[in-house]
């Protein structure tokens, strides 16, 4: 069992829910993105939006691995500073387009 925590844009919120429940399925204990309610993020304080990054970053500590989903091979510069903080911690990388070949 693996602990991975996925990462991605919520425009891929589907894609992330299919995999995240593969996964768990296959055994391993899936960290998400807490699933936010206000849809815009100038309705959250900065200290708001500071602390969720922060909550996602120490999921990103706690994990084995993080699964990337880049459909169509997309990556997003929030995420990508997700895997670059996941590789500075020497975590192991996974992305959904090698995982739904």
């Amino acid at each position: 069992m693996k602990i991975i925590m996925v990462c991605g844009g919520y425009k891929y919120k589907k894609e992330m829910t299919e995999i995240t429940e593969k996964m768990a399925l296959k055994g391993n204990c899936m960290l998400t993105p807490i699933e936010l309610t206000k849809h815009d993020k100038e309705a959250y304080t900065e200290d708001e939006i500071l602390t969720l990054g922060k909550m996602h970053k120490e999921k990103i500590k706690l994990s084995d691995t993080i699964l990337v989903v880049n459909v169509n091979g997309y990556i997003g510069s929030a995420t990508r500073s997700e895997v670059e903080y996941a590789k500075s911690l020497n975590k192991e990388i996974m992305y959904y387009t090698d995982l739904i070949k």
